[in-house]
């Protein structure tokens, strides 16, 4: 787990006291196939999308231990099958958008213009620091993919940028999103200043939708498979077809 994403580790560490609840009591070679199924089923009763992770979490294990000689043993979780998962379709509106930078807070405000016009993911813009603005560009090392991007700081961008800068706070620090003590702002913070804002401004987009928004108000396919870091152009059309749907011309009248 060192070299997973911050947010990957999080997750996984919540993920693992489950696994050992099931598992832990059993020797690395006992697991079978069907343990792996049963605890499926009796996971997705309650946390279908969970159970899927957790099951990945416990294949990356065993074949770690293959790998380290704990065992000879097949991975049993090869050939379970997992929960089926609906992707996100949600397109946030440009009203929506606005209502909720209306009623949040201005650190909230910043990072939501800041995922829109860069069209990256919470994890890396939370670790965005002024450093990395050089050369005439923000670049960023996206923590999922590993892709490299230079994003030109120009336009709206140059223009939020100065905003943050300019903005009166009680301490100066490296990091772009921060709070008014100069403290990285975290996930939790954004997250829960987010929902805060969302709520009172009565709409049901999530966070990262924006990243989707971003990516379908381009138009440009090309231009949107760059920003997002995606290696195959394919992810990119689901990803913005998913949420713009698919035009057709209406029948006529007869």
């Amino acid at each position: 787990m060192p070299k997973k994403a911050p947010r990957t580790r999080k997750d996984n560490e919540a993920e693992i006291p489950n696994l050992l609840n099931a598992f832990g009591s059993m020797r690395v070679g006992d697991v079978q196939p069907f343990h792996v199924r049963n605890y499926m089923d009796k996971r997705g009763e309650v946390a279908p999308v969970r159970a899927n992770r957790e099951k990945a979490l416990l294949s990356h294990i065993f074949n770690k231990a293959r790998e380290w000689g704990y065992t000879n043993a097949a991975n049993p979780c090869q050939g379970v099958r997992g929960f089926r998962e609906k992707g996100r379709s949600r397109y946030v509106l440009d009203g929506e958008f606005a209502a909720v930078k209306q009623a949040a807070k201005p650190f909230v405000m910043d990072a939501m213009d800041l995922a829109y016009l860069t069209a990256q993911r919470p994890a890396d813009l939370l670790k965005m620091k002024w450093a990395d603005i050089h050369s005439g560009a923000l670049h960023i090392r996206q923590n999922k993919t590993g892709a490299l991007l230079a994003i030109e700081v120009s336009g709206d961008l140059a223009h939020v940028l100065e905003r943050i800068q300019s903005r009166p706070v009680e301490k100066r620090s490296e990091w772009v999103l921060q709070r008014d003590c100069g403290h990285q702002l975290s996930y939790h913070g954004l997250f829960v200043a987010f929902e805060k804002a969302r709520k009172s401004a009565g709409v049901s987009f999530q966070f990262r939708d924006i990243r989707a928004k971003a990516a379908t108000d381009l138009g440009d396919l090309a231009h949107a498979q760059q920003l997002l870091g995606h290696s195959k152009r394919d992810m990119t059309e689901h990803y913005v077809r998913s949420r713009q749907g698919v035009k057709v011309m209406p029948l006529r009248l007869r």
